[in-house]
């Protein structure tokens, strides 16, 4: 029997030396390998996304509509930003759909031009990146839709209330630093103000409550809705009401799709922690194919441009 070659024998390498050889190859080919794989990855969902469209006896199928994420718009530029990285989530889970974006003001595209370059050519679902069912929601955006010649479009219900919102919520607290592991005693002094920009519409304000009733229940302490703007309590109210009833540790949950003037006026409030706002978390995009299916399997009679119940 002859003896291995110390030179070829891969055992032999020694820590912090040259690599054996063969290894530079090993690794190229899984390299190769790799971007192969990618390869076939994305031909395959390529490939089955233009077969979704061909029907069993071979007719091709209509495309389904557009979904269009309306967002309110902000001058801050990080809510643009946060915005297109929240598309770009929906279209990676959805890569089959056409995915748009469109602003009630403030940024564009805005909604009137995103909806006019559907026009005479697809139908639309929107999906308001709103969080209860206020005025934009009820009035703005079907009004918008409307407007548009040539266009049949229906409006989604809003984000909230929804578990995947609770979800998203309690992700950035422990973002933030909550703890979601305590002893009875802290948790006996612990609560949330959950913050939102605030509305006149009494639909809009019973969403931010069951969404606060949720949150509660997932995280085990008192959840008190608080409004930067057009309602009470104010978050500071919120806090006050809360610690007069013992609870010092009270964290701010940022209920706002993304970052603006509102969620930073909340944030200088906050006597704690106070998390970030919903974002592009993966369950808000989740939650954006969410709503869009509940749209799209509607049925055929509903009237268009309407509400679908959350």
């Amino acid at each position: 029997m002859t003896a291995s070659n110390p030179a070829h024998d891969a055992s032999s390498h020694r820590p912090g030396g040259p690599p054996p050889r063969g290894a530079h190859l090993e690794g190229l080919l899984e390299g190769h390998l790799d971007s192969t794989a990618q390869l076939m990855n994305r031909i395959a969902g390529q490939l089955g996304s233009r077969l979704s469209l061909v029907s069993p006896d071979g007719t091709r199928r209509p495309p389904p509509p557009a979904l269009v994420l309306v967002a309110h718009g902000s001058r801050d530029p990080r809510a643009l930003a946060t915005v297109r990285t929240l598309v770009e989530r929906v279209r990676e889970l959805r890569p089959h759909l056409s995915v748009r974006l469109g602003h009630i003001e403030l940024n564009e595209p805005l909604l009137a031009d995103t909806l006019a370059s559907l026009a005479g050519r697809q139908d639309a679902v929107l999906v308001p990146l709103l969080l209860g069912r206020g005025y934009h929601v009820r009035r703005d955006i079907p009004e918008t839709a409307a407007a548009v010649p040539g266009l049949r479009a229906r409006v989604a219900a809003p984000l909230g209330p929804h578990p995947l919102l609770v979800e998203t919520l309690c992700a950035r607290l422990v973002e933030a630093g909550w703890n979601t592991r305590t002893s009875d005693a802290v948790r006996r002094a612990s609560a949330v103000v959950l913050a939102s920009a605030g509305s006149r519409s009494p639909d809009s304000a019973a969403d931010t409550r069951r969404t606060a009733q949720l949150l509660a229940e997932r995280l085990g302490v008192p959840v008190v809705p608080a409004y930067a703007s057009a309602a009470a309590p104010t978050v500071p109210a919120a806090v006050r009401s809360l610690a007069a009833r013992g609870r010092h540790r009270i964290a701010v949950a940022s209920y706002f799709t993304a970052p603006g003037r509102f969620a930073a006026q909340v944030a200088e409030e906050a006597p704690w922690i106070c998390a970030e706002p919903l974002g592009d978390h993966p369950a808000m995009a989740r939650l954006v194919l969410h709503r869009y299916d509940q749209a799209v399997a509607a049925p055929e009679a509903a009237p268009e441009r309407t509400l679908v119940p959350a």
